[in-house]
């Protein structure tokens, strides 16, 4: 029986992911502090019942400025970060995220710690700026909030290049 070496194992390993074409570096956070309204909250009194468990909320468009002068001509892709962490929500699976986009980016959906690809190709502006048109749908049961409290949470984008 042939015996299986793990420090052999590693070093093929290491030097395949190395190698492949298309390998891409460890994600690094996009700078958005120029965005207009980073955070998001919910404003309850626009939303929609749509079975006994479930709401719609609105939340119209979030502009998103992102700083990708240091990525200017590499190959990349953007990806949508979604908190794990969200105020007022007692667990990840209570809330669905869903956006649309007015430009570039892809729309998409995901819930709390998802990250999710918006955008792939070469960066040729030292800024992007993309709108997003955002809707939750929460779960009621998932809801932990207190008298006047809110449900609110901070998603923000990461940028792959390859080397």
């Amino acid at each position: 029986m042939p015996r299986f070496c793990f420090p052999c194992f590693s070093v093929l390993l290491a030097a395949a992911c190395a190698w492949a074409p298309g390998a891409y570096a460890q994600a690094t956070r996009l700078d958005d502090s120029s965005s207009p309204r980073a955070q998001v909250g919910a404003d309850f009194r626009s939303a929609q019942m749509l079975d006994n468990q479930t709401i719609s909320l609105p939340f119209g468009h979030v502009e998103y400025r992102l700083a990708t002068a240091a990525y200017v001509g590499k190959q990349a892709r953007i990806y949508y970060v979604i908190p794990l962490a969200v105020a007022g929500l007692r667990s990840p699976a209570g809330m669905q995220v869903q956006w649309r986009s007015s430009g570039q980016f892809q729309p998409g959906m995901g819930r709390p710690g998802d990250r999710v690809q918006v955008w792939t190709g070469v960066v040729r502006t030292p800024w992007i700026t993309e709108n997003f048109d955002l809707q939750l749908r929460i779960d009621r049961r998932e809801l932990q909030m207190g008298q006047g409290g809110s449900l609110r949470f901070e998603s923000y984008f990461e940028i792959e290049t390859q080397p």
